[in-house]
């Protein structure tokens, strides 16, 4: 199979000034942004002749100028006379781009409706079936004693190449610290290093005044650092146990629920029902349930149970509402908030920048692993973190 590069990048530079995509045929893919990446997946469809798109969950990893780019570039298609299919969880973005919006609860139809005549709290109540606050309540912080303090930190990624570079930052009881970024700017790292999963190239990780930085996991986890990894399946379940084991994985070596290496069934039962009773985790046999067989949502529910319930200084909570209904994410914030408000600290690491904004108290944020700025969330707006986000500073732009 032989293709005419020139004549081929020629219509690919015909297609995306048509469609306003701004893609350059020559670069390279792993030089250019996420969200240049995006555009290229959309060319490839309209290289292609196709008719109908669908994009599936499009703005998970781009940036809230990348995201009203995008949405630009759909109107645009739109006009063209193509179709398109937009599945996603963001009613706002179903506001600004959908004509009619299809509902579907638990895998049913629930109904279809005219999105300019609906409004959100209707789209959410259809959803979830009962009304949703979208407003994270919350009062005044009330900061005790810094719990994490970490000094000129830098941690290598994957490759072998810095990922996160001499990174400062602080927590302090009563607060919730937001980490706003897009994904792949270092928070990984930060996460890992913290936890112990990634090991520190330099500087110094401080846990209620003591230097953790080559603590073992489980020691960090008896020191009272909780976490809500980003990938529910791969880090935070083992999904072929029963519910009831993975409720007890971190404790289960612990007194009562095992005395000279024998296991206390029974304490185990116990101590897991009070945390599926308490943050309502929904499965068909109760802890005898398979953790697979769990809605995400209810998964997710039975990691964060899991993790407040062992009474941790410090949660971090990375993507802790990622695919989940606008219910769960209700329920998950308000957890969150309890946490702050019980007088624990918090690390919030999300990519969606609405829950960032809404939770946090202060917004760290992180661009190419380098610290752009913190700012109070009550003092800043979507469009200056999202400036930071790209890399320019406070009072750059």
């Amino acid at each position: 199979l032989t293709v005419d590069i020139k004549s081929a990048a020629k219509k690919i530079e015909e297609l995306s000034k048509a469609y306003g995509l701004n893609v350059d045929p020559y670069a390279k893919i792993e030089d250019i942004s996420v969200g240049m990446q995006q555009r290229v997946e959309i060319l490839k469809m309209l290289y292609r002749n196709a008719e109908v798109l669908i994009f599936d969950e499009p703005t998970a990893v781009l940036t809230p100028q990348e995201i009203e780019d995008l949405i630009g570039i759909m109107k645009n298609l739109i006009r063209e006379g193509k179709s398109i299919i937009l599945i996603t969880h963001k009613l706002k973005e179903i506001k600004e781009a959908a004509d009619r919006c299809t509902v579907i609860r638990r895998g049913k139809y629930i109904g279809t409706v005219n999105v300019k005549e609906t409004s959100e709290a209707d789209m959410a109540k259809m959803m979830v079936g009962r009304q949703v606050s979208f407003k994270v309540n919350k009062g005044e912080a009330h900061l005790g004693e810094e719990v994490l303090k970490i000094e000129n930190l830098s941690v290598k990624n994957n490759k072998k190449v810095l990922g996160l570079k001499n990174f400062n930052l602080e927590v302090k009881r009563g607060e919730i610290v937001g980490i706003a970024g897009v994904e792949g700017n270092g928070q990984t790292e930060l996460v890992e290093a913290i936890t112990g999963m990634r090991a520190a190239e330099e500087g110094k990780i401080l846990f209620n005044g003591n230097e953790i930085t080559n603590y073992s996991i489980r020691k960090r986890i008896e020191e009272g650092i909780a976490h809500i990894p980003e990938d529910r399946h791969k880090r935070g379940l083992i999904l072929d146990y029963t519910l009831e084991d993975n409720l007890v994985l971190k404790v289960y070596k612990n007194e009562p629920f095992s005395k000279n290496g024998l296991i206390n069934r029974n304490k185990i039962t116990e101590y897991s029902n009070e945390i599926i009773e308490t943050f309502d985790v929904r499965s068909g046999e109760g802890g005898k349930s398979p953790a697979r067989s769990l809605s995400g949502g209810n998964q997710q529910k039975g990691i964060i149970g899991r993790e407040i319930q062992s009474n941790p200084d410090l949660l971090i909570a990375v993507q802790p509402t990622r695919g989940l209904d606008v219910g769960s994410i209700e329920y998950i914030h308000k957890r969150l908030v309890e946490q702050r408000d019980s007088g624990k600290a918090v690390l919030l690491v999300s990519l969606e920048l609405d829950e960032i904004l809404n939770v946090s108290d202060r917004i760290a944020i992180v661009n190419n692993g380098e610290l752009v700025g913190v700012v109070n969330a009550d003092e800043t707006d979507e469009n200056e973190v999202g400036l930071m986000m790209a890399g320019i500073k406070r009072g750059e732009s």
